[in-house]
């Protein structure tokens, strides 16, 4: 399965839709969004799309975030989200929560850790666990998002522009 990646839009839903349509055009089938949303309309983007997001910690309305996201269909993990895609343990979280990542990695249940945050690409493995941080949508030197093909256990970061 391709997995699209992305973090830290910070409300800036142009950005995010420049961000999904690569990623789509790369063949994305699933998205998965590490938090710091910033606004409902970023999750437009996401409408209609396998798609999943975590809170970060800027996410100041996150009720709103959360009704909005069901009304489009898109799951809201909250602060922390674990599930399977393709046969492969994922765990979901924004990155500001260094004991909860600690916990995670020290735990070595993930086959992947995505997390955003710190607006800086990781790619790292750590045990069994791929960490993975697919950048920034904002506030950062180049924007960038990951496609991560599950199957093939590889990670493409792109540049958004």
């Amino acid at each position: 399965m391709l997995v699209g990646i992305l973090s830290d839009t910070h409300g800036h839903a142009d950005t995010m839709q420049t961000a999904v349509k690569l990623l789509q055009n790369r063949g994305a089938e699933y998205f998965l969004h590490c938090g710091d949303v910033g606004a409902t309309d970023v999750l437009d983007a996401l409408a209609g799309l396998q798609a999943a997001f975590v809170f970060g910690n800027t996410d100041w309305n996150r009720a709103g975030l959360q009704t909005y996201a069901e009304h489009l269909g898109i799951i809201c993990y909250g602060e922390f989200g674990k599930f399977q895609l393709d046969s492969k343990s994922f765990a979901l979280l924004h990155g500001d929560d260094g004991a909860l990542k600690r916990r995670l990695l020290d735990e070595q249940r993930h086959d992947y850790l995505l997390q955003g945050h710190t607006h800086e690409v990781m790619d790292r493995t750590i045990g069994k666990t791929r960490l993975i941080n697919p950048g920034a949508l904002f506030r950062a030197a180049q924007k960038t998002v990951v496609l991560l093909d599950t199957r093939k256990d590889i990670v493409e970061f792109l540049r958004t522009t």
